[in-house]
């Protein structure tokens, strides 16, 4: 029998093929993601000045050996995953290597980028000090959770929707949502389909086994409308399917759309419709019972949100923490009180993350925002206190 464990322990030794034909093998580009065509260049989304990040090409499915480097910084955890993680002095985060502008793999550059990925880096600011300690693994809709369980990758960084039954059936636990989409439809322009209604009689291309799949399958038989559903295996060819015009609309969280229409043969052909069949609240997943490995995640994504409630940011944060009075700008950056230290990491967690990542607006505008080629609205996206409809908020650090 074929188990779970005895497939990635193939997976590892697979692994090794790149390693071991490095003197003599022909071109293994097979091993790549494919790419989206036309090929959208995204500028990587670390800040200028700061290390590079990590290199390490993705293939989906691709197991490394671990990193033996050990951690310079102190191991507050005396078992569960922080220890190991600390111990082993990188972390392995699972992300999207095909989505421009949450997950993606830049092969001319060999440098990752995106709002997720960018996530990973400030969960290693948190833990280590650096930011670039991160070994990014490439990972499909369909092996997340089972990598998360079967200790693949520390956390997943994945634009994947915090439901009750992933919660629940899948065996993981869910950190703080780090974005507030909902499901929508793009349509072709000139096929004049402006409302889910006007899909009835219609075909709807899907990405297999995803909430969206669900979500679609559920409105359309709530509204009494008959329409024909069109599931694929994967993202690229979901979106492939209806590029090609095999199907009228293709469904999924508006984000994705936003993105996935850059890549279409032309972009501006399509129609965005403005309805929205479900709230799609997107998260880190990781495994389940740990709780101080949850806090972790947890407080590093706070501090990203909670720094630009108080206006602190990559820009200002270093002449911040020489000169503030504020006794909650104090607490964040730790220079007051021990909540850093009492996550068994260091006190100043959450200074090292503004500093070499950002606050939350730092990290959507670099990689979503009105300079680049998406100009993907915040909307929900917003911290509470700076108006505009915003429901971002995080817990205060004191």
């Amino acid at each position: 029998m074929v188990t779970s464990r005895s497939i990635i322990s193939i997976r590892r030794l697979l692994a090794l093929v790149p390693l071991v034909c490095i003197a003599g093998c022909g071109d293994l580009g097979f091993l790549q993601p494919p790419t989206a065509t036309p090929v959208i260049i995204i500028a990587p989304s670390v800040p200028p000045g700061s290390p590079p990040p990590s290199t390490i090409a993705p293939t989906v499915g691709q197991a490394r050996e671990s990193p033996t480097a050990v951690s310079d910084t102190p191991v507050g955890a005396t078992g569960g995953l922080l220890a190991r993680v600390q111990q082993r002095g990188t972390l392995i985060c699972g992300v999207n290597p095909d989505l421009p502008g949450f997950g993606y793999y830049d092969n001319v550059r060999r440098q990752w980028s995106g709002f997720d990925v960018d996530f990973c880096r400030v969960v290693a600011a948190a833990i280590f000090g650096d930011a670039t300690r991160v070994e990014f693994r490439a990972v499909s809709a369909a092996e997340r959770w089972e990598f998360i369980r079967e200790g693949e990758i520390d956390v997943l960084f994945r634009n994947s929707t915090w439901t009750a039954e992933r919660d629940l059936a899948e065996r993981v636990d869910f950190g703080p949502i780090t974005f507030h989409d909902g499901q929508g439809f793009l349509t072709h322009l000139d096929a004049n389909l402006t409302t889910p209604n006007d899909l009835d009689g219609h075909s709807i291309c899907v990405t297999a086994d995803t909430t969206s799949e669900s979500n679609v399958r559920d409105e359309m038989a709530a509204r009494g409308i008959s329409v024909d559903i069109q599931p694929y295996e994967s993202v690229d060819a979901t979106f492939n399917a209806y590029d090609q015009r095999r199907c009228d609309a293709v469904t999924s969280d508006r984000s994705q759309l936003v993105v996935k229409q850059q890549t279409l043969t032309d972009p501006t052909a399509h129609y965005l419709m403005g309805d929205l069949i479900s709230r799609e609240p997107l998260a880190p997943a990781f495994i389940e019972n740990d709780s101080q490995w949850q806090e972790v995640i947890s407080w590093s994504i706070f501090a990203t949100i909670y720094a630009e409630e108080l206006r602190v940011d990559q820009r200002n944060v270093a002449d911040i923490v020489k000169t503030t009075t504020d006794p909650r700008i104090r607490r964040l950056l730790g220079l007051d009180g021990t909540i850093g230290t009492d996550l068994g990491v260091s006190n100043d967690f959450a200074f090292q993350i503004i500093q070499q990542v950002g606050n939350y607006a730092d990290i959507y505008n670099r990689n979503l925002g009105p300079r680049t080629p998406f100009n993907l609205d915040r909307g929900p996206n917003k911290v509470w206190n700076l108006g505009e409809g915003g429901i971002l908020a995080a817990p205060p650090f004191r």
